[in-house]
């Protein structure tokens, strides 16, 4: 058994600080919700009063929070406040699974390496579902030893582990998939409105791309009309799931990295435009496959 401290219990963070605990590790859970910590803690996690309550005495840290700014306030500090690497012992594992840019995962981890703390970055893809049912792809940006000393844990939470390169590698892998799976989400939505407002049954039509050239993820697992598939968010009233901010922030993300390298992706910053008007619009906290009402017929 570890002791783990997991800050961050959010529709990610919580179901995969309860499977580390349902594996027999004593989890100290922290996040700003005290109802997300309640989640937790009836699962058998011990509710931690703050970020450096939860490391004190922790082998192996797990953070999953919104957006780089937080992990760079969080293990660095902001406005004159300490970071929490301040208060994590050297020795310490911290894995980071935000999807936030590689730059900050690289700044981070060069600040835990001097204070003698190993970092990787370790973002996911899999959703709610993969996050509920441990079988999570995580996409690891480290050394070949820190992957090999965090893999009992992250074996816990998912099923497929990739070792993606050096530290900031796995953010990269992970804008590279969110911004494929934006584009797509946005053309499989295009193509079922399409096939709606020419009469056709969106679960007959859904079925047939499924199992034609079109098939792909979404058609697969996570329809965005609504009825087609019943555990999706689209079935739910888009509650829940993946939000439309947090997908406009990943292709935000690809976008200023194609920028940085010079890479084309007119495709990725069309679909970053689509989203941030669907935001606009008021559906920023739906899932983000609600997309899909902007390209029906009213």
């Amino acid at each position: 058994m570890t002791t783990i401290a997991f800050i961050g219990l959010g529709n990610m963070g919580g179901p995969m600080a309860i499977n580390l605990q349902k594996a027999g590790h004593a989890v100290r859970a922290f996040d700003l919700s005290k109802e997300a910590v309640a989640k937790v803690v009836a699962e058998g996690a011990t509710a931690a009063f703050s970020a450096q309550d939860a490391v004190q005495g922790a082998k192996v840290v797990v953070t999953m929070l919104p957006a780089s700014q937080h992990v760079e306030a969080l293990f660095l500090g902001k406005d004159g406040a300490p970071g929490l690497l301040a208060s994590i012992a050297p020795g310490t594992l911290v894995i980071d699974s935000s999807t936030i840019a590689a730059a900050t995962s690289q700044k981070v981890a060069k600040a835990a390496d001097a204070a003698g703390i190993d970092f990787i970055d370790a973002p996911v893809s899999g959703g709610t579902g993969g996050a509920i049912a441990g079988t999570l792809t995580f996409m690891v940006g480290g050394t070949t030893a820190q992957l090999e000393r965090a893999q009992p844990y992250l074996e816990k939470m998912g099923a497929n582990i990739f070792h993606a390169g050096a530290v900031g590698a796995g953010q990269t892998a992970k804008i590279c998939n969110n911004m494929l799976l934006g584009i797509l989400m946005v053309g499989t939505s295009e193509a079922i409105a399409l096939g709606v407002a020419n009469g056709l049954d969106p679960k007959v039509l859904s079925e047939i791309m499924r199992r034609s050239s079109g098939g792909n993820w979404a058609l697969e697992k996570y329809n965005p009309f609504p009825g087609v598939h019943e555990n999706a968010p689209a079935s739910k009233g888009y509650a829940g799931g993946f939000g439309t901010d947090l997908m406009l922030k990943d292709l935000g993300l690809a976008q200023d990295n194609a920028i940085a390298t010079k890479a084309s992706t007119p495709l990725g910053g069309m679909a970053r435009a689509i989203y941030a008007a669907h935001s606009i619009a008021g559906h920023g906290g739906e899932d983000f496959s609600s997309v899909i009402k902007m390209l029906q017929k009213p």
